[in-house]
């Protein structure tokens, strides 16, 4: 495939190793161009303009403004260009700022380059593409997967006081413990606790400190 019909991408990424690996995974399939390759968002933003890249690949994580803030910056100027995220975390804070930014695909540092050069086609071509880790993290509604608006994550949907008993069950307490904690009634702990767990689809403590810690709402 020639320059003229391989897909643009700017890549961003704050480590100088990861960003030459992802450009040396694209470039050697001959199916993309790239056109950039930055260490920050703002960089990432000036890339895009720059360019019109078909596909910008942002961090999670970078130095100077936030790289969701500038996924929203890259859809209104240029709606044409898609946007996805490629990051070692998969928190539901990160992912639900990414879906609301416009993102159309969240891909995990651990994919195969296989997935992950899948993942730019996808996107290119006007779809989606998260890795099932990031699935496994999202709430799909009656209307669907919407990458704007509707889609929530799990963590979402729990109030301030079930994030609470939450942090509580996840370090080992009892319900009459949190009952004391929180000056409530030992069933209405056990309300509360019946609630999230449907809500997270969790069904045990041993589960619920998995999602407490890597949602860090407890430490390890």
């Amino acid at each position: 495939m020639d320059r003229l019909s391989a897909l643009r991408v700017v890549v961003a990424d704050d480590h100088g190793l990861v960003r030459g690996v992802l450009r040396e995974h694209l470039v050697q399939r001959q199916l993309f161009d790239v056109v950039a390759a930055v260490g920050d968002a703002d960089a990432a933003l000036g890339a895009a303009l720059a360019h019109t890249p078909d596909v910008v690949v942002l961090d999670v994580e970078m130095p100077g403004r936030s790289p969701f803030e500038v996924a929203r910056s890259i859809g209104s100027a240029l709606p044409r260009t898609a946007v996805m995220f490629l990051s070692s975390y998969f928190q539901d804070r990160y992912i639900e700022q990414a879906v609301a930014a416009g993102a159309r695909g969240y891909v995990v540092k651990t994919s195969t380059p296989e997935q992950f050069i899948q993942a730019i086609r996808q996107v290119a071509q006007g779809g989606v593409a998260f890795s099932a880790e990031v699935m496994d993290r999202l709430v799909i509604d009656r209307s669907g997967v919407r990458l704007t608006g509707g889609l929530s994550t799990k963590l979402s949907q729990l109030s301030d006081r079930e994030i609470e008993v939450v942090r509580y069950l996840a370090t080992g307490l009892s319900k009459k413990e949190i009952a004391g904690n929180m000056h409530l009634s030992v069933k209405t702990v056990q309300n509360h606790a019946d609630r999230l767990m449907q809500k997270l689809g969790i069904h045990d403590r041993v589960a619920l400190a998995r999602f407490a810690i890597r949602e860090k709402i407890v430490s390890p």
